[in-house]
């Protein structure tokens, strides 16, 4: 399977492939430098707003300090009257790094590295953005606390506007097993902030471990998400995981991560036609409602992992997969 994005520029890769440049991706040069600006004071009353071009607080090696850019986009969004003069950096949008990792220090970035997600927008502002600040990769539309997706059966899909650009982007995952790629249509799959140590894979790790699940045992991922606990667990030695979600999305991005991670895809329904997204040696991935996976799969699993998002009541998901698995993890 070929990691192609849609866009036409080279958004998906092979997960080894970003880990190897991953120490120089947003970690300055030895001459990088920066502008000291204060996140909570208005930036009109900081600096001069007409300052503020393409090559302003820029090093030689092409890369400028994330306040530095986002200063950028946030006079652009001044001058088109999206924000007043009294906005400051922290109030304007959220910045979302590509390739995203745990930080030692603050990052310096190049070309492509940043989509920004914003309450305030408009399609000519986001469009003036992505022309005129070459670190930003898309811009998106939305309010960081309305999380993306289908929560629940009874739910309706939330999404956030891509108004300019493309939003895919990569989280690096440190996990005890090594690094794990995840990559995100930013505007369909939810935000998490990669951390040192990813509480849900701790978590999967350990109950894997006291229940002895070390090789030969199957997983039903119930509620996939991009993958990433599912993943895991054919690194852990998984003979066989089923990702499911209810959301198409989800099981697309499932399907990349899979590839991007090593594990090679045999079939991808890429018009999402079927309730099989694809599949592959030890794997399958489904878009169904969980209550009919059995009408679907017919093993019985070891594990089945639930994660559904925050306050969405996970007894449904319990009682939809009781009978199917031995073990219930809900993370």
């Amino acid at each position: 399977m070929e990691l192609e994005c849609k866009c036409g520029e080279a958004c998906l890769k092979n997960s080894e492939e970003i880990l190897l440049e991953i120490d120089a991706a947003h970690s300055p040069c030895p001459i990088c430098s920066t502008i000291k600006l204060k996140k909570f004071r208005p930036l009109k009353d900081q600096l001069n707003l007409d300052s503020i071009n393409l090559q302003w607080g820029r090093c030689e090696c092409g890369k400028r300090h994330m306040d530095l850019v986002m200063a950028h986009i946030l006079k652009i969004m001044i001058k088109e009257e999206i924000q007043d003069e009294k906005s400051t950096l922290r109030s304007s949008a959220v910045p979302l790094i590509t390739p995203a990792y745990p930080l030692k220090n603050e990052p310096f970035l190049g070309d492509n590295s940043l989509i920004v997600l914003a309450s305030k927008m408009n399609e000519k502002c986001a469009e003036i953005i992505y022309s005129e600040v070459s670190e930003v990769k898309g811009v998106l539309k939305g309010e960081i606390n309305n999380t993306v997706g289908i929560k629940d059966f009874s739910s309706s899909p939330h999404v956030y506007d891509l108004l300019a650009g493309c939003d895919l982007r990569c989280d690096i995952l440190s996990t005890p097993l090594g690094p794990i790629g995840i990559h995100k249509k930013q505007s369909q799959i939810h935000i998490e902030v990669p951390r040192q140590h990813s509480p849900k894979i701790t978590s999967l790790s350990l109950f894997l471990k006291n229940n002895n699940l070390y090789s030969d045992f199957k997983v039903l991922d119930a509620t996939c998400g991009p993958g990433t606990l599912g993943i895991f667990c054919l690194k852990a030695g998984a003979d066989k995981v089923v990702f499911n979600d209810l959301w198409k999305p989800a099981t697309t991005m499932t399907t990349f991560n899979l590839e991007s991670n090593g594990f090679k895809v045999d079939f991808f329904d890429e018009k999402l036609e079927n309730c099989k997204v694809s599949y592959g040696k030890n794997f399958e991935v489904y878009n169904v409602d969980i209550r009919k996976i059995d009408s679907f799969v017919e093993e019985k699993f070891d594990l089945c992992i639930i994660d559904p998002f925050p306050g969405v009541d996970s007894k449904e998901f319990v009682d939809a997969t009781r009978k199917l698995a031995k073990k219930t993890l809900i993370i």
